[in-house]
């Protein structure tokens, strides 16, 4: 009997320590929880799971992961590692329903390629999820491959992944799941860098151990300045035109930019403030903008183009100049923004 006590206490023990080596069951359990917490609350529907893998796989066998028809969004991760999420047409086409419909029907599925408007949809799920995961692995050693990963970008094929992602070994978190009770049934797959490049989990202080409180602060104020979210506006040019002919605006019209150049756009703040100035280009397929030369916050950096909030249309007449800015926003080179800049 002994004996058999003691084969069961080394068989935990070893259990324990494999688990802490690899990171411990963290990644998949607080994915499970991250994920049907986004349903719920963007989604007001239920996600329940089948079944959850957590395994390695190189980037040979990534590129064949996807789903036939799947929507494949690219994530963006710490010191610029790349991972990807991988949703299969039934989740896709439940999470849309959701959101369009109110509710996931359980009608059958017509199969077709996910569409920008798709991604852009779940977008927001998907980086509730994410959110969700590394909040909850705060405290646990998964938090270094698998925290700080958002939404980037599209991929309407999975060819390009081969291409995109790192030659490196993956972590690969992959769940069958149900919707709204069954109505919809699918996999999301979740693969990452397995070599952590994201935060150290937060240290616990030793017993007896007074922690430093005024670091944890500076450190946790850090991460959340950090990690906030900051627009730029690439303003390709701009022009003054009467209120009488802004007013007279109409789809289909065309207005010219005499000073606009692709080799000098200005990237500014969302008060307006100058802070660089670039050339149009692309990159991976994707419009983007090279930098030229970047301002400093005093001198030129500091001159404000414009007071106001942005929108996509806004305007304040001035009684004594009758005269409104419009400013040519670069958005694509396919929308115009227009701003008040009349005096008092």
């Amino acid at each position: 009997m002994a004996e058999a006590g003691q084969g069961i206490l080394r068989r935990k023990v070893a259990t324990a320590r494999a688990a802490a080596a690899e990171g411990g069951p963290g990644a998949d359990r607080c994915w499970r929880l991250a994920l049907a917490r986004a349903a719920r609350d963007l989604l007001k529907t239920t996600l329940d799971f089948h079944s959850m893998t957590l395994d390695r796989r190189s980037l040979a066998e990534i590129v064949e992961l996807p789903p036939e028809r799947s929507l494949i969004a690219v994530l963006d991760g710490p010191k610029e590692g790349l991972g990807v999420i991988m949703l299969s047409p039934a989740v896709l086409a439940g999470f849309i329903e959701a959101q369009t419909i109110g509710k996931v029907k359980a009608t059958d599925l017509t199969l077709r390629k996910p569409t920008r408007t798709d991604a852009a949809m779940v977008a927001g799920v998907i980086d509730a999820a994410l959110r969700g995961l590394e909040i909850a692995l705060a405290d646990e050693a998964d938090l270094v491959w698998a925290g700080g990963f958002r939404y980037a970008s599209f991929l309407s094929d999975p060819r390009p992944l081969g291409l995109l992602l790192e030659d490196t070994v993956f972590k690969v978190l992959r769940a069958e799941v149900d919707l709204a009770g069954g109505a919809r049934h699918g996999e999301i797959v979740l693969a990452m860098p397995a070599e952590g490049r994201g935060m150290m989990p937060a240290s616990k202080a030793a017993p007896g151990e007074q922690p430093d409180h005024g670091h944890l602060f500076v450190q946790a104020l850090s991460e959340r300045v950090n990690g906030a979210n900051c627009r730029l506006e690439a303003v390709l040019a701009r022009l003054t035109l009467p209120l009488s002919e802004v007013m007279g605006l109409s789809e289909g019209a065309v207005l010219a930019l005499p000073q606009a150049g692709l080799e000098r756009i200005s990237l500014e703040g969302f008060d307006g403030r100058l802070v660089a100035e670039a050339r149009l280009g692309q990159n991976r397929g994707m419009r983007a903008v090279r930098l030229n030369e970047v301002l400093g916050a005093e001198g030129t950096g500091g001159a404000l183009r414009g007071q106001g909030h942005r929108a996509t249309m806004e305007m304040e007449s001035d009684s004594s100049t009758g005269e409104a800015g419009v400013e040519g926003g670069y958005g694509g080179l396919s929308e115009m923004t227009f701003e008040a800049t009349g005096t008092d």
